[in-house]
């Protein structure tokens, strides 16, 4: 699977609760006043107050914000979501450390709500760390934070699992290690992405050839275009790197007639591949195996796939992962790698970027609760390192939109089966993937990050890449 985020700051929400029935207040300017009189609800009179000194007087906030009590305060006209403050320590949970893995963790506890647009609400993080780089502003939100309650109990959100973090089994992305990472993520359980994931279950950028495409149609035309741009022929062998639950190898295997080998490192995944494949009466034509894409040994083939896998490599591993992949093919043949890449990364990095890291804690979420160890690294450096290892570079294409299509698809779909996940997984992880998935979407559609689709050659003795002149092949046909 691809890795939709990495770049991502986002804040988070739930749309669980709307407004009606809530007390509607419109209190004074409050900035930088101490709450004052017996009478005076301390906690609340400090919460509006950082509130205001981080978005301003409430009809210039692009946000309402309903306080633990009911009461609201209207944000502008144009406002598409509310932030909910669940807690009186809600704010200072969310804000203390001021960085952005904390207001994450505000939302993954059950302190903050968003009711309304969620995708609009993932830009709240950056409006406050652009607000908190004022010392003074600093200074002011942090007074009236540490006098929030801090010792309430936790929120009644319930455990996925006892921990939420990958423990190191040797150095990033040794062997062992992104074994665990890869298990981590997909081990959640099969049953919770079937709720979500289309019939065929591709957890990867869907294709949509069409605009009236649902999901489904949307990912089968992604399996007949890597299918098209590799020109799998009948009996030609077909390594997927990071099969997921088959579906590629499937398809393959059923419309183009090749033997198909996909290899993972989940073992969820690979079992449930196994049934789907026998239950298809595909066993004779493909299999799915528990391997490393560095041990593929003395296996070869005439086509590769690796779609949502790169992600996982590391930059600095791009060399390896290209060269195994080299090895593992024959001369003429062709390898289609689809991954996501950061826009961002490729530019030249700020003098602040160190702070943004270490500080800001920018990334912190995805690496400890989604993709462990997971960084995406610019196109130029993926291309770099495959035509290192003596690949030529033959085709690349976008398809940004269509991965913030699939995104929303896979929201809109994990929304309407909320109760089933949260009964399967966990309201946490729950909540993680919903933040996750939206806000990925969000970075997609704004252009921080990109999937793209490279078509390498490994040319043959002669030079010859054994491809057409021209794409006109790829086009023809509806993509069914």
């Amino acid at each position: 699977m691809e890795q939709p985020h990495a770049t991502t700051s986002a804040y988070p929400g739930t749309a669980s609760r709307g407004e009606a029935g809530s007390r509607h207040a419109a209190p004074a300017p409050l900035a930088g006043r101490p709450p004052s009189g017996d009478g005076v609800d301390r906690p609340l009179q400090h919460a509006r107050i950082v509130i205001e000194t981080l978005f301003g007087p409430s009809p210039m906030r692009p946000m309402h914000v309903q306080y633990w009590d009911g009461s609201v305060e209207h944000g502008r006209t144009d406002s598409r979501f509310t932030l909910r403050l669940n807690r009186r320590g809600a704010l200072r949970r969310m804000l203390l450390p001021p960085n952005e893995l904390s207001i994450v963790e505000s939302y993954l506890s059950g302190d903050v709500d968003i009711d309304g647009d969620f995708e609009s609400a993932t830009e709240l993080a950056d409006a406050i760390a652009v607000r908190l780089h004022s010392p003074r502003t600093l200074a002011t939100v942090v007074r009236h934070l540490v006098a929030l309650p801090k010792g309430e109990p936790a929120p009644p959100v319930t455990e996925a699992r006892a921990e939420h973090t990958v423990e190191p089994v040797g150095k990033p992305h040794e062997a062992e290690r992104d074994r665990a990472a890869i298990q981590y993520h997909y081990d959640v359980g099969n049953d919770f992405y079937q709720l979500w994931l289309d019939q065929r279950m591709v957890y990867s950028c869907a294709y949509f050839h069409r605009p009236d495409y649902t999901l489904d149609d949307a990912q089968r035309a992604k399996l007949d275009l890597v299918c098209r741009k590799l020109r799998l022929r009948p009996g030609e062998r077909l390594l997927d790197v990071g099969c997921g639950w088959g579906a590629l190898i499937m398809h393959a295997a059923e419309h183009y007639g090749v033997k198909a080998l996909g290899i993972t490192l989940s073992d969820a995944q690979a079992a449930l591949a196994r049934e789907r494949i026998a239950a298809a009466g595909l066993s004779d034509r493909c299999r799915v195996e528990i391997r490393d894409y560095r041990a593929l040994g003395d296996l070869r083939f005439d086509k590769i796939s690796s779609v949502g896998m790169v992600e996982h490599v590391g930059v600095e591993n791009l060399p390896t992962y290209f060269a195994s992949l080299y090895r593992a093919l024959v001369p003429g043949g062709l390898l289609l790698n689809h991954g996501i890449v950061s826009v961002d990364a490729a530019h030249r990095p700020s003098r602040f970027a160190w702070l943004e890291s270490r500080v800001w804690k920018r990334n912190a979420f995805i690496e400890q609760y989604v993709f462990p160890d997971g960084r995406l690294g610019p196109l130029h450096a993926v291309i770099a390192a495959a035509e290192g290892e003596g690949f030529e570079t033959r085709d690349a294409e976008s398809l940004r939109e269509h991965y913030a299509l699939t995104l929303r698809a896979w929201v809109d779909r994990l929304l309407r089966e909320k109760e089933r996940a949260v009964a399967i997984a966990g309201e946490r992880i729950f909540r993680t993937w919903r933040l996750y998935m939206t806000a990925s979407a969000h970075f997609f559609s704004k252009g921080s990050i990109n999937i793209v689709q490279t078509l390498f050659a490994k040319p043959d003795a002669r030079g010859d890449s054994h491809l057409p002149m021209t794409r006109e092949d790829i086009l023809v046909g509806s993509f069914k």
